[in-house]
């Protein structure tokens, strides 16, 4: 066997001081290091690897163009959250939709999707929604369990449609084009979020008492009022999201290119709403801007560290044969591809459960990708397996990120049982769509293949 044994202890120490609590980033350097020493004790990795390193981060990562739609995306989604867009959009629906029995959870479904069309961060959607909508649904009768699981499902529908994030990232790591990633995507979050709202319409029409419509008496504004505040408040971001994503789609701009238009489009819609509201001001305006840049740092920040930390982990890792050893396990166990993409699945979701996405795809995918090449699987519909896999294991008891972000902005009524528990039935479609999707890769691949035909 020669000395992958070492290569597999390599990727079990690194488990143990994650789960220790360690950060990730440190967790890779710091383990990449200490078997790098011990591999060139023993005579298993030669030190010249290492002159590969500034080439891969400085000549590779860092003028990945692919990258940059992260921090574009990231704040056009801060934009809408902290200029009040995202919650006008939230208002606007439920008032909409507030006649019909499950109205506010239908409300949620629909905002749920039209914002992970616009932020592609979930933590913020979760957030944003548990706070303008929970309180409303609470007092409005909702069963509890209903409306929590509403918001955490559709919440994390930033996961999977696009302008995704887990795609963004994902299409480096599996070398996938990003148009591609997003066109696959599109069709099987579109049957998540359907598949949510047909669960709600049931839950109310088979049981009505769980989610009653909203009282007349609070249904203030009809007629010329409430259409102004749709053209307002609903169709600029709805023309910002089919912009960008369409820009997408049909070959126009790349997603980093899409993703800076949308940036600046957010800050235009921001300046016209405050304006429309008479309560712009320059300084005030300036301000938001750079606290939506501020929250763009961070998560940008992580990932250049996890990513520079990440290519000096397999760096010694495929110096002391582990992908080798990997990638030969995978192919050639009995049940080929069938019983890869069943593992993969498998060891995804158990991931997802306890690590955030971004560190998931730097530390799996690697292992993961070459095997599904040699097994001439589509990368493309890999990667949405992978995520459609990682948004059900986002809101999966016991410690699903979704559950604890709602967790956080609940009223006190609210336990983290109630949570917990109404995160099942969404789990269960989600499983269902997953299923499909593996079963009929088409749902995947249509679009992708239209987008290829000449002419197009």
């Amino acid at each position: 066997m020669g000395y992958e044994w070492l290569a597999i202890a390599m990727f079990v120490g690194f488990f143990v001081i994650l789960m220790s609590g360690y950060p990730v980033a440190f967790s890779f350097a710091g383990t990449a290091i200490v078997f790098g020493l011990i591999g060139l004790a023993v005579g298993a990795f030669d030190l010249n690897r290492l002159r590969l390193l500034p080439n891969i981060w400085f000549g590779a990562t860092m003028v990945n163009f692919t990258y940059l739609a992260i921090p574009f995306f990231v704040f056009l989604g801060a934009v809408f959250e902290k200029s009040g867009l995202a919650e006008e959009l939230l208002e606007t629906i439920g008032i909409v939709l507030a006649p019909v029995p499950g109205g506010m959870a239908l409300a949620v479904v629909f905002v749920g999707t039209l914002l992970a069309a616009t932020t592609g961060v979930v933590a913020a959607t979760v957030i944003l929604m548990g706070l303008l909508s929970l309180p409303v649904m609470l007092r409005n009768g909702y069963d509890k369990k209903l409306a929590t699981g509403v918001i955490t499902a559709s919440g994390t529908l930033a996961q999977m449609i696009p302008p995704s994030l887990v795609l963004v990232v994902l299409s480096d790591q599996i070398d996938a084009s990003v148009g591609d990633l997003f066109l696959g995507a599109l069709i099987p979050g579109l049957m998540l979020s359907g598949s949510y709202a047909l669960y709600v319409v049931g839950i109310a029409w088979l049981k009505p008492e769980l989610a009653p419509p909203m009282p007349a008496e609070m249904r203030t504004l009809r007629g010329r009022a409430l259409l102004w505040r749709v053209i307002v408040a609903v169709v600029p971001p709805l023309l910002l999201i089919f912009s960008v994503l369409g820009s997408i789609f049909f070959g126009v701009a790349s997603a980093t290119e899409a993703g800076a238009v949308g940036a600046v489009g957010a800050c235009v819609l921001a300046a016209l709403n405050l304006g429309l509201r008479g309560k712009f001001r320059l300084g005030a305006y300036w301000q938001l801007l750079r606290e939506s840049a501020k929250a763009t740092a961070p998560l940008t920040g992580l990932v250049i560290m996890i990513l520079f930390s990440s290519s000096f982990f397999s760096l010694v890792f495929n110096g002391l044969g582990g992908t080798r050893f990997i990638t030969d396990l995978l192919v050639n166990m009995p049940g080929g591809w069938l019983a890869f993409i069943i593992i993969s699945n498998i060891v995804i979701f158990l991931l997802g459960i306890f690590l955030e996405f971004v560190e998931i795809c730097f530390i799996a995918m690697p292992l993961f990708v070459p095997a599904a090449h040699a097994l001439g699987i589509d990368m493309v519909w890999f990667g949405v397996v992978m995520a459609i896999n990682l948004q059900t294991a986002f809101i999966s008891p016991p410690v699903g990120f979704s559950l604890f972000y709602l967790q956080s902005v609940a009223p006190k009524e609210v336990k983290t049982s109630d949570i917990h528990n109404a995160a099942w039935p969404f789990m269960a479609i989600q499983v269902v769509i997953l299923i499909i999707v593996i079963a009929f890769p088409q749902t995947v691949t249509w679009l992708v293949g239209m987008a290829a035909m000449p002419g197009a």
